[in-house]
């Protein structure tokens, strides 16, 4: 057996996550990919961009100290090799590329800003989703972030459509939605309906994969559509207290899960679809997969 160590910083708009993984690799093939560390921050970066269009002081300064708690863990776990990206949020704010360039000088680490179809695609990488797929059918992969929507759609096992909205969580709450993206939001997914015929949504995200747990699915078990419409009901009349007393969440999370639902919901409806599948996979663990596959190409 051999084991390498890789790492991945994912700076969003609602947080920031490292993940290392250990990554082993059997004599018969096998190839499994183990959890060393996770470490999430809240940092909410969103919240500046979404209303002002820049990064402010204060978060630039609680992001570059992360980073800097996040270097001298990948450092301590001496990974091979690690790939920080950032989305919705740093590809928006007009000083992204100065606040890049703090982080670097602060932390030693290169970050790069990637587009949502590279977001989606990098997600997809991480696995667990081709278990999923059945050729005869179409599926709508999900993906609702702080800053913006990623929407992949797969028929006969391959690729046929995708787009990104600038509609995400933390977007939603600073009321910096645009009226016209929802509409093309919807508009787009009603031809994709009309087109494809999609059976099934595979969710991905934080907030999905917090749904997932508690509405205490077995890991391979899908949410049906109605279970997912009832819990939003739930919690949206709920005051961002009452959600944390009442369904043991932190005060980020409760914040964020219900316009995730609504994203959500609002697909199911528009498309007419009955489940959602949650492979709880998401963009650090695409990275590490495809850093792994760099120095490991014969394993695919």
């Amino acid at each position: 057996m051999n084991r390498e160590t890789f790492g991945a910083i994912d700076i969003g708009s609602n947080a920031i996550r490292l993940l290392i993984d250990y990554v082993e690799q059997y004599d018969d093939g096998r190839t499994e990919y183990k959890k060393a560390a996770f470490v999430r921050v809240p940092i909410r970066l969103g919240d500046d961009v979404f209303l002002r269009g820049h990064i402010g002081n204060d978060r630039a300064e609680a992001l570059c100290d992360a980073m800097q708690g996040f270097a001298a863990l990948l450092r301590a776990y001496g990974v091979r090799d690690y790939r920080a990206c950032a989305t919705s949020a740093m590809r928006e704010a007009a000083n992204g590329r100065d606040i890049l360039e703090r982080v670097r000088l602060r932390s030693g680490i290169t970050v790069e800003t990637i587009s949502g179809t590279e977001e989606a695609d990098t997600i997809f990488a991480a696995g667990g989703l081709k278990e999923l797929l059945d050729r005869s059918k179409t599926y709508l992969y999900v993906d609702v972030g702080g800053g913006s929507t990623e929407i992949v759609v797969y028929a006969s096992g391959e690729k046929a459509a995708a787009e990104s909205f600038r509609l995400g969580t933390v977007r939603i709450l600073s009321h910096a939605t645009d009226p016209a993206e929802w509409s093309r939001f919807e508009g787009w997914l009603a031809q994709v309906a009309a087109l494809h015929n999609p059976t099934a949504v595979i969710g991905s995200g934080g907030n999905i994969n917090k749904v997932h747990k508690l509405l205490e699915k077995k890991s391979r078990e899908s949410i049906r559509t109605k279970e997912l419409t009832t819990l939003y009901d739930r919690l949206r009349v709920l005051s961002v207290e009452e959600r944390m007393e009442q369904f043991y969440l932190n005060q980020s999370r409760a914040e964020v899960i219900v316009p995730a639902l609504g994203i959500f919901t609002d697909v199911t409806r528009i498309c007419r679809i009955a489940t959602v599948c949650v492979p709880r996979q998401g963009l650090a663990d695409g990275i590490i997969r495809l850093l792994y596959r760099q120095y490991n190409p014969q394993y695919r």
